[in-house]
């Protein structure tokens, strides 16, 4: 098998293609909605919790996650490989709820930052020894940082407890991370350790590490002996060195464990986010350097969260390990999750457990060729008897020799160069290479949604572009001038008072503004309740249609103002213009009045614009007509408009970007012609290696005889 390609523009495509699945969005409850919301989900774990930290990490140790169904083994077969109990295995159903993850002590640096499962907390304890003597082995007193350029805070440096031993060093200043994912990624760590509280017998204790987690905390992590003292929400590993004593993490929400000889778990420290996820780190020299093991919740847990921690962890994995047992290897669950593992070509391995004798060949051969049915033949198969220690009251324990054959494989291939690379590679491509099919389901999803947010939002627009034709139409036609404005119309011209007309006026284009929205909104509301996407988005509610009446008297009103402004700008340059005991005599208001009325009253006020036009004469009655109309049109479309976009905000809400189904399609594009590219260039150079090798045995000849030619000559 082919060495992925690594380049850096590939892991730059990768980025941008996470980002742009991180910023989709599926909220309208279309059919294969929640379909798309969750391979986005699973998508996002896969690149974030896998890929893209194996791709920048290609030498990374091998990641087996052991998953399975409710009391298929899963914690026996993880104790079993290791040679202690390291996952609690019992009846109590499901017992795995916090995932366990045991690697090399060598191996501890790759697990305890965020390089993979970023979302999870770490929570770990020291390298524990049979004999009753602690020794916590694994710092050299460095601060790292991992996780590439993104940055988080370093892994401080751990120091010994025997007596004599250093302190641990401080961990390295994280650096906020730039893109954003499902939980934020605000890692900022702060620094990793003091040094340490006094242990027994001397020495000193150094902190264990430097963790920022998300929601944007920042997130210290400095710890000492005497427990971690982290930010909000923070995680820190305090740790006890007297006798079984646990320590808090004070601040940090970490667990104090005891050093000498007894393991106490400690109680959580205050401050921590009670529901942050966690795992679990526990290191073991009877592990191979190379090779971590992690134990899943239940894949088929009656906890939701614990079923899609599950599915996230072994997306996770280099290795699949799958693990079911002789009366439930036919059942739906796991059987979805293999038929995933061969969808991504994920390097996969299969656990047939607490087989009883008596049927072990029928019960393997029936499951051999259910394998074989579904193209899986060639995927490892290891069953595991029934024996006494798979019972929940055992010892949590198998027979070496019951796990020897998994053991070994999985010792193969994390020690053997050739075979490490081609498992980690082909479950990377393989992932890579079903965004091919994954991705466009992804933007068909997120085409639908536009379409339908589309929809929705055309149906207010249609219902207020008939709004905004009803209230012209009206207005051309006088129908504001009726009832009490008529009244004060007629009373006008016989000594009526024009503040009294004006705010008759107004209120009637209030009242014909407030109907026409009222009527507008019922449409709408109509056409959406007909329509499914907008089962789960409340027009009305969202909206605020019930203070309509108010904001459009408020809009009417600033019109009003206006208008009057603009009256009294036309009548001050008509007194200055022209002479005569008429024109000096006009009130501004009295010209506001009739205006409006002109505006307004359409065939009913034809005497409103004559009585103007004697007041100020013709061509500036006319002017002023010209400018109040474009005025009145500018409100009234200012008052339609805003209630429109008030009526659009809940799918603006929404959040469905317009442009979200051709960034994704560009994005796969692109990344598509970078595998291609990289592909193209490892082909051309795996053809000619004797080429190379040819030039270069040329050149030295080339230059031995010069050195001859030179001493011959000398």
């Amino acid at each position: 098998m082919a060495t992925l390609d690594v380049r850096p523009r590939l892991i730059d495509a990768l980025s941008v293609l996470r980002d742009r699945v991180d910023a989709a969005r599926f909220p309208l409850p279309l059919r294969g909605a929640a379909r798309a919301r969750r391979n986005r989900a699973e998508l996002l774990a896969q690149l974030d919790d896998y890929v893209i930290p194996r791709l920048r990490s290609p030498q990374a140790p091998l990641l087996a996650v052991i998953g399975g169904s409710t009391g298929a083994g899963k914690s026996t077969l993880v104790n079993s490989l290791v040679g202690r109990r390291i996952s609690e295995a019992g009846v109590l159903r499901p017992t795995t709820r916090t995932p366990v993850l045991v690697c090399h002590p060598d191996d501890l640096h790759w697990f305890a930052g965020p390089r993979v499962l970023p979302q999870l907390a770490r929570v770990w304890v020291p390298e524990q020894d049979d004999g009753g003597e602690s020794e916590y082995v694994a710092g050299d007193g460095l601060g790292r940082s991992e996780y590439g350029g993104h940055g988080v805070g370093g892994v401080g440096g751990m120091g010994g407890v025997m007596p004599g031993g250093g302190g641990g060093g401080a961990g390295g200043h994280g650096v906020r991370m730039g893109h954003g994912s499902r939980m934020a990624h605000g890692f900022d760590g702060g620094q990793g350790s003091g040094p340490g509280r006094q242990a027994r017998g001397g020495g000193e204790l150094g902190a264990a590490y430097g963790y920022g987690y998300d929601r944007g905390y920042e997130v210290g992590g400095r710890a000492g002996g005497a427990g971690a003292v982290g930010g909000v929400g923070g995680v820190g590993g305090g740790y006890g060195t007297d006798d079984g004593e646990a320590y808090d993490g004070a601040g940090g929400g970490g667990t104090g464990v005891g050093l000498h000889g007894c393991a106490g778990v400690g109680a959580a420290g205050g401050g921590g986010d009670p529901g942050m996820l966690t795992v679990r780190i526990e290191t073991d020299r009877a592990l191979p350097s190379g090779l971590a093991l992690l134990d899943a919740p239940d894949i088929d847990s009656l906890v939701a969260r614990n079923r899609e921690l599950a599915a996230e962890l072994i997306c996770a994995a280099d290795v699949w390990v799958l693990v079911t047992t002789a009366a439930r290897y036919a059942d739906a669950v796991p059987w979805h999750l293999l038929r995933t593992a061969k969808e991504y070509d994920v390097t996969l391995v299969t656990v047939l457990d607490r087989v009883p004798h008596q049927i072990a060949t029928d019960i393997s051969g029936r499951y051999a060729e259910l394998l074989q049915r579904a193209g899986l033949g060639h995927v490892p198969r290891f069953t595991i008897p029934e024996l006494p220690e798979s019972a929940g009251g055992g010892s949590g324990l198998l027979p070496a020799t019951a796990v020897a054959a998994l053991r070994d494989w999985l010792e193969r291939h994390a020690q053997d160069p050739v075979a490490r690379t081609a498992a980690a590679d082909r479950t990377a491509a393989g992932v890579i290479a079903s965004l091919r099919s994954r991705l466009p389901a992804l933007a068909g999803a997120a085409a639908a949604q536009h379409a339908a947010a589309l929809r929705l939002a055309g149906r207010v627009e249609e219902a207020y572009e008939r709004a905004a034709e009803r209230v012209r139409q009206e207005v051309a036609a006088g129908e504001v001038l009726s009832g009490d404005a008529r009244a004060h119309w007629r009373d006008h011209g016989l000594d009526g008072r024009s503040d009294e007309l004006l705010d008759a006026l107004t209120h009637g284009l209030t009242s014909l503004l407030t109907c026409a929205v009222q009527e507008a909104d019922e449409r709408a509301a109509e056409a959406w309740r007909r329509d499914p996407a907008a089962a789960e988005v409340s027009l009305s509610a969202a909206a605020g249609a019930a203070g309509a009446g108010g904001r459009l008297g408020v809009i009417v009103r600033r019109w009003r103002r206006c208008l009057e402004e603009l009256a009294e700008e036309e009548t001050r340059e008509a007194r200055a213009g022209q002479a005569g005991e008429r024109v000096g005599s006009v009130e501004p208001e009295e010209s506001a009045a009739l205006l409006a009325t002109a505006l307004l009253g359409g065939r009913r006020a034809r005497t409103a614009g004559e009585n103007l036009a004697d007041l100020l004469g013709a061509q500036t009655a006319l002017r002023l007509c010209d400018r109040g109309a474009r005025l009145l049109a500018t409100y009234l479309e200012r008052a339609l408009d805003g209630e429109r976009e008030r009526r659009l905000a809940p799918l603006d809400q929404l959040t469905v970007p317009l442009d979200q189904q051709a960034e994704l399609i560009a994005a796969l594009s692109v990344l598509q012609r970078e595998r291609q590219t990289g592909t193209e260039r490892r082909t051309r150079a795996e053809r000619q290696p004797g080429t190379e090798k040819r030039k270069r045995m040329r050149s030295e000849e080339e230059r031995e005889m010069a050195m001859e030619k030179e001493e011959v000559s000398g």
